[in-house]
């Protein structure tokens, strides 16, 4: 049977993946078989997607008519003004979330995956922007790694060449996505404080809500999607009875006149108090980044029949306090939401290697991506406490809440211009429309939110800034410990042709020695080598490494490939992941690996008797079935039974003392203390301490 993949590594089956049930299998159906599902299926996402989805779009009526009227404007002035602020607010809900949210970035989906990093990945894959280390292009055969399309333009082709003639634009593309990444965990930490107005009352909640984290989200569609309709017919209810008991004029609000006349009228305060009608679209973005849980007709079903229309409706009056009960039930959900997307956000920066490693468990048998963070949720919780308690002002916190929510709307804007140019392959008009259009909106409501920074808007800045300067020298020393990976490689043959020298002999059992790169053997082996005066009978050197796809089949996951003679019994295995694949190797990942070079093994004995008895060409794959095990699956499964130790590099990089303050500052001080403070490796993996080997070397960077 032939195989377009390259001889060097073999693509080994693994077991099927385990099946998934409830929510993501659903999910699954239909974004594979859009056309096939059923209507029971779409209605029961579309349910689903209102207790984890809308919770922080729905709460928005609780504090947008507040924080506008916060400054000179006052809610009790002329009609004409009120009138003005609806028409704002329906517009602006009319032109982000349905339409630019609803029927254009919702089509912009990674393998049904979305958010600020799917768009990323797109990118990458289309236009070879990625700056993450060891992609090979045999990583282009993924099933996921899809890049199928309509022919390239010249405009895709220019801006792919664009990008390729000034590689420091790579880097600029990566800082536009960790600010609306810090922009995102900033929204994070805002969400939590600023639905309660009792400051002792917030800090119970916002306690009790972070301390049950740990139990995981995998039942919120269910349980939380009550509370979500109850509080949008309520305020739907207590709307149109305002409308008709006291107000019947406000329809004729609709129209975009009364935009103009508010401006007209109100002057400059009118313009500030826009960073307050903005809040009526916090939790848009959620309806993208959360489309991995559902499908896109399911999301469009619940904003267009139920969230839009109600919201539409509590907007043409204030909402006051009947409903207490259930707004705080309804604001608790709204925080959930953020908070675990703020987990997926983490989870992925640690993937692509701008965050440091951290502890992540997977809460959810069944569920697919229901993650829980114990150090960023302890963090997140002392960030909100500390803003809830420093302000105690909703409005200040309404300030700061807007200027992080319209910078990931815009960043969102500008990352789907380039997704039309580049991964649809639309003519550039249509992309300078979109951005134009949308974009020009969401400026108008950051240059007010800008205006609010002394009265709160610092607060999601600071953030960011600190978030991104971790984020960023992260990967920074990352991709130069890489690089002295790369230029530092040492030769295999040539350490055991001084073996006799170096008195090294082989013992019994199996390395597995644990390396970023993809070839070659790692400087801190050669270290290991020449310091000790033995290695095992059979060594294989595992990389774990990501690829720019959200997801990786578990068939697909491991490469195996052959290092030296086979005498030398040295493989190399490739483990490949997603941006959204779960890291804990808690599956007997010891023994598939061996069972992996053991196939490996077998197929290539089966392959070589197959091309001397003329079978099959040089390179081609036959079928295996029943084969004996050879001689050398007899040594690896014997070296299996005398012991596996696991050996890991523990580096430490250290700036050049040619280098300049800037870099020995971000590398002797601020890399070193992250190093020094996040989770190794082998914890991630849950490697036992009993066979661990940590190798030390610094790393001159």
């Amino acid at each position: 049977m032939s195989s377009s993949k390259p001889p060097a590594f073999a693509e080994e089956e693994g077991p099927e993946p385990s099946k998934e049930d409830g929510l993501t299998l659903i999910s699954t159906v239909l974004n594979q078989n859009p056309k096939n599902s059923s209507y029971k299926d779409v209605l029961i996402l579309a349910y689903q997607s209102l207790g984890v989805v809308y919770g922080d779009l729905s709460t928005s009526p609780l504090y947008v008519y507040k924080t506008t009227f916060s400054g000179k404007l006052s809610l009790h002035e002329s009609d004409e003004e009120v009138f003005g602020v609806f028409s704002f607010i329906f517009w602006t809900l009319t032109l982000i979330p349905l339409f630019k949210y609803i029927y254009f970035v919702l089509s912009a989906d990674d393998n049904g995956e979305g958010g600020t990093f799917a768009l990323y990945s797109l990118l990458c894959r289309h236009a070879r922007l990625s700056i993450l280390p060891n992609q090979q292009a045999i990583d282009e055969n993924l099933s996921t790694y899809d890049v199928e399309g309509s022919t390239d333009t010249w405009q895709s082709v220019m801006l792919n060449d664009f990008f390729s003639r000034y590689p420091r634009l790579k880097n600029g593309l990566l800082i536009v996505v960790l600010l609306g990444t810090c922009m995102a965990i900033g929204d994070g930490v805002l969400t939590p404080t600023i639905s309660d107005y009792i400051v002792a009352l917030s800090c119970l909640i916002l306690v009790a809500l972070f301390s049950l984290q740990r139990f995981g989200t995998h039942r919120v569609g269910f349980i939380f999607a009550p509370i979500v309709i109850a509080w949008l017919l309520c305020i739907s209810v207590i709307g149109i009875y305002n409308i008709f008991k006291w107000n019947p004029s406000i329809f004729h609000a609709i129209s975009p006149v009364y935009m103009c006349k508010f401006l007209s009228s109100t002057g400059v305060e009118g313009w500030v108090s826009l960073g307050g009608v903005v809040l009526c679209i916090t939790g848009a973005e959620t309806m993208f980044a959360n489309l991995g849980h559902f499908s896109p007709i399911s999301i469009k079903i619940a904003f267009s029949f139920l969230v839009y229309p109600c919201l539409v409706l509590a907007y043409m009056e204030t909402v006051f306090w009947p409903v207490f009960i259930i707004a705080t039930c309804a604001a608790v959900v709204g925080s959930q939401a953020v908070i675990s997307a703020t987990f997926s956000i983490i989870s992925q920066c640690c993937a692509l290697n701008c965050f440091p490693l951290v502890k992540i468990i997977h809460t959810s048998n069944h569920i697919y991506g229901q993650i829980y963070i114990p150090e960023v949720n302890w963090i997140l919780m002392c960030l909100c406490l500390a803003v809830t308690v420093g302000l105690r002002n909703t409005n200040m916190i309404g300030h700061a809440y807007g200027l992080a929510v319209t910078i990931v709307i815009f960043v969102t804007t500008w990352l789907m211009s380039l997704v039309i140019i580049i991964v649809w392959k639309q003519k550039i008009i249509s992309a300078i429309i979109f951005l134009i259009f949308f974009g020009s909106i969401e400026l108008i409501y950051i240059s007010a939110s800008f205006i609010k920074i002394p009265e709160g808007g610092w607060i999601p800045l600071s953030l960011s800034i600190i978030f991104m300067c971790v984020m960023y020298i992260w990967n920074y020393g990352t991709l130069l410990k890489h690089e002295f990976d790369l230029q530092n490689k040492v030769s295999v043959q040539r350490i055991l042709a001084l073996g006799p020298n170096l008195g090294l002999v082989r013992v019994p059992g199996i390395g597995l020695v644990y390396t970023d790169l993809v070839t070659g053997v790692p400087a801190v082996f050669g270290h290991f080598a020449m310091s000790l005066p033995a290695f095992h009978q059979v060594l294989i050197f595992v990389c774990i490494k990501s690829v720019q796809v959200p997801f990786i089949p578990e068939h697909e996951r491991f490469l195996v490939g052959r290092i030296g003679p086979k005498e030398h019994l040295m493989f190399r295995c490739i483990v490949r992941y997603g941006y959204k694949d779960l890291r804990q190797e808690n599956y007997d990942f010891e023994n598939r690996l061996v069972s992996k070079i053991i196939s490996f093994v077998e197929m290539e004995k089966i392959l070589k008797s197959e091309e001397n008895a003329g079978l099959v060409k040089p390179g081609e794959f036959g079928l295996v079935e029943g084969f004996v095990r050879s001689e050398q699956s007899m040594e690896i499964l014997e070296a299996k039974e005398s012991g596996v130790v696991y050996i890991t590099g523990h580096s430490y990089a250290k700036a050049r003392s040619s280098s300049s303050l800037i870099k020995k500052l971000a590398i002797d001080i601020v890399y070193a203390f992250l190093s020094k403070n996040c989770r190794a490796p082998d914890l991630q993996f849950s490697v036992p301490h009993s066979l661990l080997l940590k190798v030390g070397m610094v790393y001159y960077v």
